[in-house]
């Protein structure tokens, strides 16, 4: 949950780059966000499908 948690606060930091006007960094932020979640749910079905095939026992 580490990498949820950080995507997460780079959002935040996003959101709030945003309103104050700082779009270069809010825009960096947000693509680094993009990139954590995407690299958790890769890791989260991954061991979905683990789970439902290999381990089953």
């Amino acid at each position: 949950m580490t990498i949820l948690k950080w995507a997460l606060i780079f959002l935040v930091v996003s959101i709030i780059a945003g309103i104050f006007g700082f779009t270069g960094i809010s825009a960096a932020s947000a693509d680094i966000a993009r990139i954590l979640f995407y690299v958790f749910v890769v890791i989260f079905v991954v061991l979905l499908i683990l789970g439902f095939t290999i381990f089953r026992a």
